[in-house]
């Protein structure tokens, strides 16, 4: 216990002006790492250079100190950054990873203040990437730093992980994905491993999965004064998202382990939009797409949902003339004319969901030292989507994930965070490695 409070004084509490002046330069290069492809590529190397300037004066690289640094390129300018504190016990390891050094886009004409500059608000500290992630980022900069500086004596190995590419998944083989094919993250197996990327200071214990989709619908177009001779897409559409979404409801059902793990919401599907070639408003649409996706608990393999999706679609298109329609001339059949409609389902790049092990040491340290520093512990789940993490625990990685930005300000506009949520997330880290000492 002795041992305990000394390396938590020795860690001490997050500074605030070093964190600022920091996060300062990262939100500064926000800009240049939004991560829309083709027409916006992230430039991770730029934020990377301020972690180097920041930790290498504590490093083996210049003879300061014991961080060991690793700066590991895939793609030009598009770095990632291992951060080594080594321990004395071998095989004792703990990791922060996933704080990414990409953002999602911004427009500046839609904010209140210039989402690519690091503003002040008292509490507030503002701008695109404070919340995710960027402010992660220099959380965990921080604490390393730390490590660095004051060289406590832990059993433990400690390395931070700071990842490109986690935004966006048109290009592949950048960031951890690569990392973990090459091994240079195997050895964070034989510890918990922190994914540091969600919100609300509060243990996230289970994400969803999803399945972008979409329903074309083929009819025919007519005169709307004809309606005998048309088969309208749009009402065809309606009717048979209506039978999918009842099937996979029937299907895929609440699992009784969401109570467990706190979810708010059950799988899901639904239409999200709607696209038609146009035409005018005396013409019945011959054609017609729908878009949406499948939000799925982690109690369930998207594989076998697209499976059953187009298990539903094949049989509406063979059993067409007992879909429920809308009227007497509301038919999806011109047997005169030999024509009939026709359903296809496509799908884009699918995510599976997680559930992390509630019975590791790492979730229960994780536990507790939200619980000493937050006053309370509350795990949560969502259906919202966290890529990359659920190949990480299928290869064999104790995954627990927490954050210390603000939900409500996730992906939108005038994102911010709070200086005193971000210095408690550092209380957490530093209880992680104290207690994991034991």
């Amino acid at each position: 216990m002795a041992g305990r409070t000394k390396l938590l004084e020795t860690l001490g509490d997050l500074e605030r002006e070093s964190f600022v002046a920091l996060l300062w330069k990262l939100i500064g290069e926000s800009k240049h790492v939004q991560n829309n492809p083709p027409e916006l590529i992230p430039e991770e190397n730029r934020v990377v250079k301020h972690l180097l300037d920041v930790l290498l004066p504590f490093s083996t690289t210049t003879g300061g100190g014991p961080l060991l640094l690793n700066h590991v390129t895939y793609s030009p300018g598009r770095g990632n950054l291992i951060v080594e504190y080594p321990g004395t016990v071998p095989g004792k390891i703990l990791s922060f990873v996933g704080c990414h050094m990409d953002v999602v886009t911004a427009n500046p004409d839609h904010w209140d203040f210039d989402p690519f500059s690091l503003s002040i608000d008292g509490d507030k500290l503002r701008g695109r990437g404070t919340t995710d992630c960027l402010g992660h980022v220099a959380l965990v900069t921080q604490l390393m730093k730390k490590l660095g500086e004051t060289n406590p004596n832990l059993n433990s190995t400690v390395v931070a992980v700071f990842i490109a590419n986690e935004e966006n998944s048109a290009i592949t083989g950048v960031g951890v994905d690569a990392l973990v094919k090459d091994g240079l993250l195997n050895k964070l197996k034989d510890g918990p491993l922190f994914w540091i990327d969600t919100a609300d200071k509060q243990p996230c214990v289970g994400t969803g999965g999803m399945i972008p989709w979409k329903l074309h619908v083929t009819g025919r177009l007519f005169h709307s004064g004809l309606a005998h001779k048309a088969i309208n897409a749009l009402e065809l559409a309606m009717d048979a998202l209506k039978e999918i979404q009842l099937r996979f409801y029937r299907d895929f059902p609440p699992h009784p382990q969401e109570q467990v793990y706190g979810f708010a919401t059950p799988s899901t599907m639904k239409p999200t939009q709607w696209s038609y070639p146009g035409g005018g408003i005396n013409q019945i649409p011959g054609e017609c797409t729908i878009s949406g996706d499948v939000r799925l608990t982690p109690f369930y393999n998207v594989n076998d949902v697209m499976k059953k999706l187009q298990e539903y679609v094949e049989d509406i298109n063979r059993n067409i003339e007992k879909l429920e329609s809308r009227g007497p001339v509301s038919k999806y059949v011109l047997p005169d004319e030999n024509i009939r409609e026709r359903l296809t389902i496509s799908f884009d790049e699918a995510l599976s969901g997680v559930a992390c092990d509630l019975n590791s040491r790492g979730f229960h340290v994780l536990c507790k030292a939200t619980e000493e520093v937050v006053g309370h512990v509350k795990p949560y789940s969502i259906t919202g989507s966290l890529p990359l993490i659920r190949e990480l625990q299928e290869e064999g990685f104790d995954v627990q994930t927490s954050g210390y930005g603000l939900m409500a300000t996730y992906h939108a506009e005038n994102e911010y965070c709070l200086f005193s949520d971000m210095s408690q997330g550092y209380r957490v880290f530093a209880r992680i490695i104290s207690q994991l000492e034991d």
